[in-house]
């Protein structure tokens, strides 16, 4: 027993001392990384170096709740970046493609991630920002794996941002309190941040702080829309990629614009409605409660026009040529509302009352509206495609245009690609369906997202938008070995779909964006109609036309 007892502790020794090499190896092979804010010591995967969660400003916690982001204080000794960081409050997803489960939050979540090339030396950066209607989402999901950028000669950052009530909210009180008379914007301010913190430390990750891409899918778009336009912001970056963005009406700060109501008021009807009536108490409120509780409301965050941060709408900026000059791809998906269908028109009941309801709401545009989206189609799918062109594809085209009037370099794309698990799903092109194609991830999405199958083809199509992204980060001009050339849009309306495999095409929907910006212009003019989802049989009645909108569709 006494000899059995010895051989049992000299192999628990042997092992534990095997235990310990190993351990002590994989600290020794760990990377450090002493970059300006701190030192880091992250993790070797393959060919990439790995640092999470990274801390790029104060905690917004206590009396820093809805207060611009403070810059995190340069720390003593290494600090650990190896475990995955938590997402930032936010309300429970329902059920679908893009709910994640159960994650870890808190209110202390402004870190990012960098994922760098081992040994990289002034490599194009690449600053992801996550989508999730500014409500959900974070940049620590798998699905934003940065390791295929990496294999590319690219240093990926993602980013946390405020979300909801704690990153949106405008109130009277918070702007008295503001040495600018200002509130709202905060998320958006945190990325700001973080792309300041990208500027001032990336090098010392091996990334080349003059070239920085920023890129972003829906919401995430959007904040690309908003860090374009904003002044704050000029200089943080030097391309953009925008993914299935949008260019809704904004509220103002204080004033009421057709059917927006100013911002601060907004905040006093929420802080009524969750029966806090002073700033001190919301702020002395759980942050997952808040956040609840102001999503049961209905309270929806956007950015605020404050004549500082945000100057005026997007649609203005774009038309005055005052947006960040530089290098554009942006695109949307075939079947962007398959996903998000509670944005289509209801359909109709008939052909014939389809097209009689059309001519009452568009008047004399019902012609043009009717020639793409016909009474003898498929109803159903009318209203699918036109708020789908009404949001996404308007919206994209309208992007690319003006930067290109800019005289920058813009790509435009139609992402239509599918596979058998999105057919049965009836999801064929859905909304973010292109996200894990660009990031190599296809094994990596959540739960009920519809599974992408493994296949030669949907490897092909992966690697080639990933050539796309990542060369169009390095140069400003996107290329593949694996695709066609890709012109930059121009007087032949050139453009790149991902079906199966890259198709390079020209005269991009021909009609979509004339019908859909005439809509606009008059909606604009009239100033009496917010520009959102609303298109078709469930469009407000078209104002008339006026002088500063004569030119036909």
């Amino acid at each position: 027993m006494k000899r059995f007892s010895r051989r049992m502790l000299a192999a628990v020794s042997a092992s534990l001392m095997v235990i310990a090499a190993a351990q002590a190896s994989a600290a020794d092979n760990a990377p450090v990384v002493k970059a300006p804010a701190g030192a880091v010591q992250g993790l070797r995967e393959g060919s990439a170096e790995v640092f999470r969660a990274i801390p790029y400003a104060l905690p917004p916690l206590g009396a820093r709740r809805w207060r611009p982001p403070a810059p995190m204080p340069q720390w003593e000794g290494v600090r650990a970046a190896q475990s995955m960081g938590v997402a930032c409050v936010q309300p429970p997803m329902a059920a679908g493609p893009y709910d994640r489960g159960k994650v870890a939050m808190s209110e202390d979540c402004l870190t990012l991630d960098v994922t760098t090339p081992a040994k990289a030396d002034k490599a194009p950066v690449m600053v992801w920002i996550h989508g999730g209607t500014l409500i959900w989402g974070s940049g620590h999901s798998p699905m934003y794996d940065g390791r295929e950028f990496a294999k590319r000669g690219v240093v990926l950052v993602s980013i946390n941002y405020r979300l909801g009530v704690l990153g949106y909210l405008a109130h009277p009180e918070l702007s008295k309190e503001s040495p600018e008379d200002i509130s709202g914007n905060y998320g958006l301010l945190d990325q700001i941040q973080a792309l300041r913190w990208v500027r001032e430390n990336i090098a010392a990750f091996g990334g080349d702080p003059s070239n920085v891409t920023i890129f972003g899918e829906s919401a995430g778009a959007l904040s690309v829309e908003y860090l374009l336009a904003s002044p704050r912001a000029r200089g943080a970056f030097d391309k953009a990629i925008i993914e299935s963005g949008y260019l809704f009406t904004m509220p103002e700060l204080r004033a009421k614009r057709g059917e927006e109501f100013p911002a601060e008021a907004i905040g006093q009807w929420l802080a009524s409605k969750l029966q806090t009536p002073t700033l001190e108490q919301l702020r002395a409120m759980d942050a997952r409660q808040l956040v609840e509780a102001s999503a049961a409301t209905g309270y929806a965050p956007y950015g605020t026009i404050d004549g500082k941060i945000l100057t005026r709408q997007l649609v203005d900026t774009l038309d005055r040529g005052e947006q960040a000059p530089v290098p554009l791809i942006a695109g949307f998906n075939s079947g962007e509302i398959r996903s998000l269908r509670f944005l289509a028109p209801p359909v109709p009941a008939s052909p014939a009352a389809y097209a009689e309801d059309i001519q009452a709401r568009y008047g004399d545009l019902a012609d043009d509206y009717l020639r793409l989206y016909p009474a003898a189609g498929d109803l159903a799918q009318n209203g699918l495609d036109s708020t789908r062109d009404a949001v996404f594809g308007w919206t994209s085209e309208r992007l690319v245009r003006k930067q290109a009037a800019l005289g920058q370099p813009s790509f435009l794309y139609y992402f239509s690609h599918s596979y058998p698990a999105a057919d049965r799903a009836d999801l064929a092109g859905f909304h973010a369906s292109e996200t894990p194609f660009a990031f190599g991830t296809i094994t990596k999405t959540p739960p009920a997202w519809p599974a992408i199958p493994d296949t030669a083809t949907e490897r092909d199509l992966s690697n080639a938008m990933l050539d796309y992204w990542t060369s169009f980060a390095r140069s400003g001009k996107p290329s593949s070995t694996l695709g066609l050339a890709w012109d930059a849009f121009g007087s032949n309306s050139a453009f790149m779909t991902f079906a199966d495999e890259p198709r390079a095409a020209n005269g991009f929907m021909p009609g979509m964006y004339a019908l859909h910006e005439h809509v606009m212009c008059r909606r604009r003019a009239d100033g009496r109609q917010s520009w959102n989802w609303r298109t078709g049989s469930a469009a407000p009645k078209l104002p008339a036309q006026t002088k500063a909108c004569s030119a036909a569709p």
